[in-house]
């Protein structure tokens, strides 16, 4: 007679995998948007109020404490509470309803910066949130010049910032930009009008090098190169502004330059290790660039001298003869 443990165990096998596909079924999903401090309150699909359910949070077995009849409630729910969330009926552990909640907040007034640093070309509009919604956000941004709506065409990378390319130039004409911030749980926008000239920022300046000036223990030489973004120097050239100080001391020297990609500076401390850097604006508008990244140089110093082999020879010489030699850094004064 064949041994009837192995179609037994089969059994047992068959039920459990049937049972934890009916726990992890993905029928009737849904995602629930809840703002953090709310009260929450969810159904068991279609079982009656009345009707014996269990629910879990991420797979964990859910307190009954929290069920009124066949409801979960949830008190005052905060972040930690995201998550997964079944309903299961009675012991059949059949998955009657899941969904997913997200605890967030609605967004506030989002923070909206335009700036050209490759005028005449055009501009760019960047924003953010000046704090996390922890749930999905979408951003709408429209430009309008005049009576016109104009395409900001968005990044890729970075996804919060688009660009707008000048049809006009040089136009007295005011643009207005307003940005829209959604969510599951609020919206909320702000808007910037502004003139086309008052946006232009150069980037920093590149390339930034300080050298000491053989022989001149005073002096530093500094020169840069224009930004790289800045698309016609020829037709719009760029000013200068030079800051440096010793490490030794926190006040900075500052040098205006009206044209020119170089520097001699003049004052410096003699031995002193120096840190320099240099910002660019538009001749004529705009504001100033940030300041490019900072470099370190000291002026140049002489050599200390040594002493030759003959020198060498003839202070042994004294030495051997002379009774008593006083060390190095004593100094004798005579007296008399």
């Amino acid at each position: 007679m064949a041994n009837p443990v192995p179609s037994a165990c089969c059994v047992v096998l068959a039920v459990v995998v049937v049972v934890y596909a009916q726990r992890h079924s993905q029928q009737d999903s849904h995602i629930q948007y809840e703002r953090v401090g709310a009260d929450v309150t969810m159904k068991c699909g279609s079982m009656d109020w009345d009707a014996a359910v269990t629910w879990t949070a991420n797979g964990t077995d859910i307190d009954e404490s929290h069920l009124n009849g066949s409801y979960l409630i949830l008190k005052n729910v905060d972040l930690t509470q995201s998550g997964q969330y079944s309903c299961y009926e009675g012991s059949s552990w059949h998955l009657k309803y899941q969904t997913y909640l997200r605890v967030g907040t609605p967004p506030k007034e989002p923070v909206l910066m335009c700036r050209s640093n490759n005028y005449p070309k055009g501009f760019y509009c960047s924003w953010h949130l000046p704090t996390p919604t922890y749930i999905p956000n979408s951003f709408n941004i429209s430009v309008i010049h005049g009576t016109r709506e104009m395409v900001c065409e968005k990044d890729i990378f970075p996804k919060n910032r688009c660009h707008i390319r000048y049809l006009q130039l040089f136009s007295t004409v005011k643009y207005k930009v307003t940005l829209t911030v959604t969510n599951a749980l609020g919206k909320n926008s702000t808007t910037a009008t502004f003139d086309e000239f008052a946006i232009v920022k150069p980037d920093p300046p590149e390339s930034v090098v300080a050298k000491p000036v053989p022989n001149n223990p005073r002096r530093l030489e500094v020169s840069w190169q224009n930004p790289s973004s800045w698309p016609d120097p020829e037709s719009f050239p760029l000013k200068f502004f030079l800051r440096y100080r010793p490490l030794i001391l926190d006040q900075w020297q500052h040098v205006e330059l009206s044209d020119g990609t170089s520097h001699t500076i003049t004052d410096a401390y003699a031995g002193k290790e120096y840190i320099i850097q240099v910002a660019a604006k538009d001749n004529d508008i705009g504001t100033w660039s940030d300041w490019s990244v900072a470099v370190h140089a000291t002026p140049w110093t002489e050599e200390p001298k040594h002493l030759t082999t003959e020198a060498q020879v003839t202070e042994t010489t004294s030495a051997s003869t002379s009774s008593f030699m006083p060390p190095p850094t004593t100094k004798i004064c005579d007296k008399g």
